[in-house]
């Protein structure tokens, strides 16, 4: 997994980094957005251009935010969407779901 989608992007979903991502490979949920493991190809692209800074190498993601590592990942499986490998986000278009992670955390933020 290269990039990996943080808490800073909970309700903002600003798409500048869809609009960029060359292999239309970031989805949107719910409460934010979700890059696609799988279909990543490394190029950096959305990095710059997110206006939240939300977006990290999977190596660089800060230690508060390392749960959205699996959460990314988890977002394509059965247990959420049940999307696996959609091919593009595009095709499948935008969700209303989101990775339990990001409903705890949204919630946790309104009530603080």
């Amino acid at each position: 997994m290269p990039y990996v989608i943080a808490e800073p992007c909970i309700d903002v979903k600003d798409a500048s980094c869809v609009d960029v991502c060359p292999v239309d490979c970031i989805y949107t949920g719910g409460r934010m957005l979700y890059i696609q493991p799988d279909e990543c190809i490394d190029c950096d692209a959305c990095v710059p251009v997110c206006p939240v800074d939300a977006i990290y190498w999977v190596d660089d993601v800060p230690p508060e935010w390392s749960e959205y590592i699996a959460a990314n990942a988890e977002f394509f499986g059965p247990e959420v969407t049940g999307w696996g490998k959609p091919g593009g986000a595009y095709k499948v278009g935008p969700s209303d779901l989101d990775h339990p992670l990001v409903l705890r955390r949204a919630q946790e933020g309104r009530s603080r």
